[in-house]
């Protein structure tokens, strides 16, 4: 049997691999520098694909009008669950309980409302109906999961991610009340700590993570935690 030979496509920072049904990731340190790690084009986005590349510490992000497009930044937006830090603002507001807080019970709405919220510095959205009806497969399959902002029984903020061992991945948030993406943030990783979730990565650097304790790092040093959480079990 004759294994095709792999299909790369030329970047002006370097070629990257076309998937295949029979391609396998290339190594991360294969990425681009050039724009933020680049991997690999095309492919699926079957359970088996996503938990593939999440375990490699890759994830899919494109637009409508693209193939599939998998990334692995360098350096690497990272929180660590104890170090969470929340804003003394932020503390009041959680105190008063504006919020009901839920976890797992609405993950379609969710992300659902993370592709549909408009964002001042964003035209269109990377979570295309194709996504959403992925990420709700893994939901499905107890991979992937959501916490809640609830407010008169109606949802108006929330966050989703998925779970593998004692590894967190945050996709997306969105609000439609003032500070309710923040408290479901803040109550996402007081959830993952109760997980016994090592590392959340937080993927690409924002202000507003970074006020939450993320920080950069570098690959290297992402993929040596990856690597030990994603084979640890806490039940």
């Amino acid at each position: 049997m004759t294994i095709p030979q792999e299909v790369y496509y030329p970047f002006a920072g370097g070629d990257v691999l076309i998937l295949q049904a029979h391609s396998r990731f290339p190594p991360v340190s294969a990425a681009l520098t050039d724009p933020n790690g680049l991997l690999a084009i095309g492919g699926d986005l079957t359970v088996d694909r996503l938990l593939e590349a999440y375990q490699q510490g890759i994830f899919p992000w494109f637009s409508a009008d693209e193939p599939v497009l998998w990334w692995s930044p360098h350096p690497r937006m990272v929180l660590f669950p104890p170090q969470l830090v929340i804003q003394r603002s932020l503390a009041k507001i959680i105190k008063q309980a504006p919020f009901e807080i839920r976890v797992n019970t609405a993950f379609r709405q969710v992300i659902s409302a993370c592709a549909s919220t408009p964002r001042p510095d964003q035209v269109g959205t990377w979570i295309t109906p194709e996504i959403i009806h992925a990420y709700h497969r893994l939901h499905v399959m107890g991979y992937a999961h959501s916490v809640e902002a609830w407010q008169a029984d109606q949802l108006v903020g929330g966050c989703y991610g998925v779970r593998i061992g004692r590894m967190f991945y945050g996709e997306s948030m969105f609000h439609h009340v003032s500070n309710a993406s923040k408290v479901a943030f803040a109550a996402l990783v007081q959830w993952c700590q109760t997980q016994q979730i090592g590392m959340i990565d937080c993927q690409m650097n924002t202000p507003l993570l970074a006020s939450f304790g993320a920080y950069e790092i570098p690959r290297a040093q992402f993929m040596e935690h990856l690597n030990r959480l994603i084979q640890d079990d806490p039940a």
